[in-house]
């Protein structure tokens, strides 16, 4: 009896730790939980209001971030839609506050444990320098600069497979836009042959190494970032949201179900 109770005390405790958004596997508990799953390896998405629309787009997309070992609460947009559609609060945490978390503990600060994967060679130089000042012993070494990738449909890159292979870094940190970075993901979580923690962080580590707006933590905490990057970039970010009006009718119609047509 006492070890079936036990049993069920985790079952729930796991169970009160996710919740199914869209068919996306959702982690809605505190940071030091998710610190703990980040040391567990596998692949973790942090998906924005625009990339939960494309699931309804693109299967590929749709399969990546469903298949996703978790998911963080990044959208303040998407947590106050599903209060509103299910009276359920959730707890919000954003891809920048992970990777301030991560940081701060110092996880995977050890020569050769973190691979990162950046957008432009620019990014690279300003990012790499940034980690380095946090104590981070990473040089060019550590970071391969990204080629073009499709904008739809399955993404492969054999040249990134076999530099993760000879290095085996305990965290691969993906850099790249939304919508991107989680099919990217995917493949090397199928291709890598070891379970690294491959976390989609998109431009967080640009907010902490100024090759973006910087987001106050207070601002972060409000879900107010969205207002700082507009500030910074009204034209950029208005093209990157556009048509994120449609995530009320997705959560309205579907809930936790996945949009994959039946």
């Amino acid at each position: 009896m006492l070890y079936r109770g036990l049993v069920f005390l985790w079952y729930r405790r796991v169970r009160d730790n996710f919740r199914k958004i869209l068919g996306v596997n959702f982690y809605v508990a505190d940071l030091e939980g998710l610190l703990d799953l980040v040391d567990a390896g596998g692949l973790i998405v942090a998906p924005s209001a625009p990339v939960m629309v494309r699931l309804e787009e693109d299967p590929a997309h749709r399969e990546a971030v469903e298949g996703a070992d978790l998911a963080i609460t990044d959208s303040g947009f998407m947590v106050l839609l599903w209060l509103i559609a299910t009276g359920e609060r959730i707890q919000r945490i954003s891809g920048l506050r992970l990777l301030r978390g991560l940081f701060e503990s110092g996880r995977f600060r050890g020569k050769g444990e973190t691979f990162w994967v950046m957008p432009s060679m620019e990014d690279s130089e300003v990012n790499l320098a940034w980690i380095r000042s946090q104590g981070y012993a990473v040089g060019g070494e550590d970071a391969y600069v990204a080629p073009m990738y499709p904008r739809e449909g399955p993404i492969s890159d054999p040249r990134l497979i076999e530099a993760i292979r000879a290095r085996r870094p305990g965290c691969v940190a993906i850099c790249l836009s939304g919508g991107v970075q989680e099919r990217l993901g995917w493949d090397l979580r199928r291709h890598l042959g070891y379970r690294p923690t491959i976390l989609c962080i998109g431009g967080a580590i640009a907010f902490l190494s100024g090759r973006q707006t910087a987001i106050p933590v207070w601002a972060d905490r409000l879900a107010l970032g969205w207002l700082f990057r507009f500030k910074g970039d009204p034209v950029g970010f208005s093209a990157k949201v556009k048509g994120v009006e449609r995530l009320a009718s997705l959560i309205w119609r579907h809930r936790g179900e996945s949009v994959a047509p039946t």
